[in-house]
C-alpha cells in the first residue's frame, strides 16, 4: 500500500494512441513473434514522489483469425512521466491500440519548503 503524506493530492490522466500499424504494415500487423511498441508519457507537472500509474486499453482493432493476446503495462514511473508499454507474441495480429492512464500522488503545496 502506497501512503499519500500530503495534502494536495495530483490526478492526471490521459489517452495515447500507442500504434496504427494497419495502415503502414508496421510490425504489430504483419509481423509474428513477440512485438513491444513503448510510448513516453510526461504528467502535466512533476509529482513531489512518483505516482501510482493505472493503465488500461480503450480501443483496439485486433484480427479475428488469430488468438488475441495482449499486454499493457506503466514502467519506469518518475515524478516526471513513465513508459507505457503494449505487448504481444505469437501469430496475433494488432492493427491499432489506444490506451488511457491515470496516476495519482502528492503534489507540492504553496507553504511546502524545499530544505535541499
Amino acid at each position: 500500500m502506497k501512503k499519500i503524506e500530503a495534502r494536495l493530492l495530483g490526478i492526471d490522466q490521459g489517452s495515447v494512441l500507442m500504434f496504427s500499424d494497419f495502415e503502414s504494415d508496421g510490425i504489430m500487423w504483419t509481423g509474428t513473434g513477440r512485438r513491444v511498441a513503448h510510448r513516453q508519457v510526461r504528467f502535466s507537472e512533476p509529482f513531489v514522489r512518483p505516482p501510482s500509474v493505472t493503465v488500461g486499453i480503450t480501443m483496439w482493432d485486433l484480427d479475428q483469425t488469430t488468438n488475441q493476446r495482449a499486454d499493457i503495462a506503466a514502467e519506469n514511473i518518475t515524478c516526471e512521466g513513465f513508459d507505457l508499454v503494449f505487448k504481444t507474441w505469437a501469430d496475433t495480429r494488432v492493427a491499432r491500440i489506444r490506451a488511457d492512464w491515470m496516476a495519482l500522488g502528492p503534489l507540492a503545496g504553496p507553504d511546502d519548503w524545499d530544505l535541499s
